[in-house]
Formats: structure tokens, C-alpha cells, sequence
């Protein structure tokens, strides 16, 4: 018997008992795929952790702390860790534009109140209260408003009194960008709220952010760690771009360290189809958030988080009707109905539904991707299912070969050697394959074991001995997503 050793010499002639050990074979099963969410997003200047080092977040306050109260990022951080308590999650801060302008906003108020209460005002989710005494002037108020804001730090604005109009609160984004136009602003969001009578309140809307971020440094900084999820929280062109590129060279098979970019785009129905129609991107899954409360940024955190986890566990099982903790509706007269849902889904735009509690749950979680290269429908990336399960399938293939076979010889079918070699021939590795699939199929990630062995293909390669080529057709399991059911009945 020639047993291969992989320490022990052959020529050894001093006197022992010589072992070793061999992990080759001492993992069976599928393997537990560890996944990382990376969340992109804006710093404030002078924050604590410099733009383009990653940092571990495990607390929902820890974004604050590092990336400044009120940053893009700390909401983030915060939105997500309350979403998904339990994942590894890192961030990775970028500087605002070098050019630009931060958005604006106004708060405009009138009259004198003539009964106590307070304003309700609602910004990006945080309800700011303002305290109303019987005959407090409009002054009166916009002083009381522009305190109470800046007495939140985590609001994403500041606030000043206009020095001309002094009933008049002027918002200003904390950072310049585009993203500070998403910034929303409200009153009386919840059905019981009400404004004192007596006092007016008009709300100008946050405008005029321009600029984007430079994401180079940042996606440099990525390296070739293996980030499994990404949050993105810039929807401009140059910004979508540059991370779709970085993303398809992760997806490639000299890689392999792919990963999926949640993101989400606030405005109306029309602008979400806009949007998603713009895009054809197969690793970015996009959620339209409607005219929510809160910003898109935050959205798209909550997805990230809620997909990661559920993903981890089943990448095959779909995510539809899964809350999206945390997250605030848009009213009533701003949802979208059915026939519009169904519109985004074929849009590119991932859906939501809110349930009788006031709950946003997930709908249908899809990609960006619409079409092929000849611009003609294609639904074979449809589902960020598909996506997950073949990123899962493509690790268990890869870590049952390197785990089985490290350091193998490789010989033509039919080979004469002893046992204990270490040495693989095309059937043997085939085997490997087809038991490989039985597991995959019991955990309900593949279908037809038999079309699958019928069709598998493994081989040498005719020009490089050393190489095996394989072709294999797993048919993935689907999602039950629709129930049709014609009921002809008779009286």
C-alpha cells in the first residue's frame, strides 16, 4: 500500500512511532457560510473615525460615537443594528463632495395660538415636539422650534431663525450632497396630532443639496475582504456605477467574493419607475420607499438588515411579508396599491405592504435587473433569492473541493494505484459532486437529482493535464409566491 503522507518522510530510520494528522476528511455536510454586511455612508467632519476605515459596529449608539451624532452614517448604523441585532456588521465612512451645497429647508409659521398644545412636527422619522401656550406669537414659536431641533443631535439638520423673517425657521442639511434633499420634514404625522388653533404652519421642502462623494477611496478601502451584503445610500449615476463595477468584479469566478448593494429611492411612483428604469444591474436589489418619513438611507439599512439575517439562514426561502423593523410608513393617501406594485416589480423596484397595525413588511425583494444584452426581457436574476442561493452554491462547491482535496495528484479514470493515495481522477470527483448536490437538495436549495447526474460533466483538460473542467445544470429550487385558484362551483 503507498499511503500519502503529507509530513512524514519516506526516508526516516531513526526509531518511533511517527503520526500525523489529516483534516482533509473530517468535515461533512455543508458548510456555514459566516457573511458580512458593509454599510456605506457619510461621515460628519471631524468625526472620531477617519473616511475609509473600516470599523466593527456591534451597538446600535456605536455609528454615533465614531461617525458623528446626526451623520447619514450613524442613522444608518443605528437603523440597521436595530433590524439585525445578531450579524457582523462593519462600516465604512466617506467624506462629503469637495464641492457642493447642503440641502435647505423652512418652516414657515403664522398667527398666534389661541389654545395650548404643541406642534408635532415629524423629521426623518423623529418626532420633534414643540410646547404651544395660549397666545405665543409666531415669533414666539419659530424661536421654540429652532431650539427644540437643535436640542436633538441626531436630527440630520440644523436649525436658525431667519435673520429678515423671524417667524420663519431656516433647516440646513449637516452635510452638503444630494442625499439631503431625501431629508423629510412633517406635521401631525399620527392621526391623533393636531396643530393649536390659531397657529399656521407651512412646511418648504429640503432642496437644493448637490453634489456626490467621491466613492474611489472607499472601494479601495474594500480590498478583498468578502463583504456578503452592502448598504449604498447614493442613487447618482457616477456613485451606482463605480460600486456596480467593483460588484461585478467580486461576482467573477477569479474573486469570488461577490455581494449584493441594498438601496432604496424615495419620491413618487413615477420617479421609482424612473429610477428603476434606468438601472439593469443584477447585484443591487432597490426598495421604493414612497413619500415615507423616513430617508432612503435608513430604508436601506432596515433592508440590508432584515435580508442578511433571514438569507443566512435559508438563502432559497423567500422573504416576502417579513417586517422591516423600525420603519415608518408613508399616510394612508400616499400608499401605493396593487396595480402600482405590480408595475415596479417589473420596474426593477423592490415592494412593501403595511398591515393593519401599521407595520411595513417586505413584499417581494428583487434586483435591478430587467434585461439581457439584446434589451429583451430577462428574469433569470429576478429574485435576490437566486442571487443568494447561487453565491451559497458556488461556496459549498468551492470549499468541498479545497477541503477534500488540497493537495491531490490528478490521473486519467481507470488508474491503477493503491489505496491511501492521494491522488483524483474525473469519476472520483464527480462522485464528490453528485453527493455534494444530495445534500444541497436536502436542505432545499436544488431540485431534480437525476437531470443533474444525467448532464454532468467532468473532465481533463486537453491542453492542461493539471486541469479539471466541469459543467453541471443545478436547478435551483423556487419560491411559492403565487396562489392561483379557479373555484367552479355549482348551485
Amino acid at each position: 500500500m503507498a499511503v500519502s503522507f503529507n509530513e512524514i518522510p519516506g526516508n526516516l530510520r531513526v526509531p518511533l512511532a511517527y503520526v500525523e494528522f489529516d483534516n482533509s476528511g473530517a468535515v461533512t455536510g455543508t458548510p456555514t457560510l459566516m457573511q458580512k454586511t458593509l454599510v456605506l455612508g457619510q461621515r460628519l467632519a471631524g468625526s472620531e473615525v477617519a473616511a475609509g476605515v473600516p470599523v466593527r459596529i456591534t451597538r446600535t449608539d456605536q455609528g454615533a460615537a465614531a461617525f458623528g451624532r446626526g451623520s447619514m452614517l450613524a442613522a444608518q448604523c443605528q437603523a440597521l443594528r436595530q433590524a439585525n441585532s445578531y450579524g457582523e456588521v462593519w462600516a465604512l465612512a466617506v467624506d462629503e463632495p469637495a464641492t457642493g451645497a447642503a440641502a435647505t429647508g423652512r418652516i414657515q409659521l403664522a398667527g398666534t395660538a389661541a389654545e395650548a398644545g404643541q406642534l408635532a412636527l415629524l423629521m426623518t422619522g423623529h418626532r420633534v415636539p414643540v410646547a404651544v401656550a395660549v397666545g405665543d406669537t409666531a415669533q414666539v414659536l419659530a424661536t421654540r422650534v429652532a431650539a427644540a431641533i437643535n436640542a436633538m443631535a441626531e436630527l440630520p439638520v440644523t436649525a436658525a431663525v431667519d435673520g429678515a423673517q423671524t417667524s420663519e425657521v431656516v433647516l440646513t442639511a449637516r452635510w452638503k450632497g444630494l442625499t439631503g434633499n431625501d431629508i423629510d420634514l412633517r406635521l401631525n404625522y399620527y392621526s391623533d396630532e393636531r396643530t393649536p388653533v390659531g397657529v399656521a404652519v407651512t412646511l418648504v421642502a429640503m432642496a437644493g443639496g448637490a453634489g456626490s462623494p467621491d466613492l474611489a477611496p472607499a472601494l479601495a478601502a474594500l480590498g478583498d475582504e468578502w463583504w456578503h451584503y452592502l448598504v449604498n445610500p447614493f442613487t447618482d449615476t457616477a456613485s451606482l456605477d463605480a460600486l456596480r463595477d467593483e460588484l461585478l468584479s467580486r461576482w467573477g469566478p477569479l474573486r469570488q467574493i461577490d455581494g449584493v448593494a441594498f438601496m432604496a429611492v424615495r419620491g413618487t411612483h413615477g420617479e421609482a419607475s424612473t429610477f428603476g428604469l434606468s438601472r439593469n444591474d443584477h447585484l443591487f436589489s432597490c426598495i421604493g420607499t414612497g413619500l415615507a418619513p423616513q430617508a432612503p438611507w435608513v430604508w436601506a439599512s432596515v433592508l440590508a438588515g432584515v435580508a442578511a439575517y433571514h438569507l443566512g439562514i435559508d438563502p432559497a426561502r423567500p422573504l416576502q411579508t417579513l417586517p422591516l423593523i423600525g420603519l415608518l410608513p408613508p399616510a394612508i393617501a400616499d400608499r401605493w396599491d396593487l396595480p402600482e406594485r405590480n408595475l415596479l416589480l417589473y420596474d426593477g423596484i423592490s415592494t412593501f405592504t403595511v398591515d393593519a397595525g401599521g407595520q411595513v413588511r417586505l413584499e417581494r425583494l428583487i434586483t435591478l435587473y430587467r434585461e439581457n444584452a439584446y434589451g429583451d426581457p430577462d428574469p433569470s436574476y429576478l429574485d435576490v433569492n437566486t442571487i443568494a442561493t447561487l453565491s451559497y452554491i458556488r461556496y459549498a462547491v468551492r470549499t468541498r473541493i479545497t477541503q477534500k482535496f488540497p493537495r491531490h495528484k490528478l490521473a486519467d479514470d481507470g488508474i491503477r494505484v493503491g489505496p491511501g493515495q492521494a491522488i483524483v481522477t474525473p469519476k472520483i470527483i464527480r462522485t464528490e459532486l453528485l453527493a455534494l448536490f444530495t445534500e444541497l437538495e436536502t436542505r432545499g436549495l436544488v431540485e431534480d437529482f437525476e437531470a443533474f447526474k444525467s448532464t454532468l460533466v467532468v473532465e481533463r483538460n486537453a491542453n492542461d493535464r493539471n486541469r479539471l473542467d466541469v459543467l453541471s445544470h443545478e436547478n435551483l429550487v423556487n419560491q411559492f409566491r403565487v396562489y392561483a385558484h379557479s373555484v367552479q362551483y355549482v348551485l
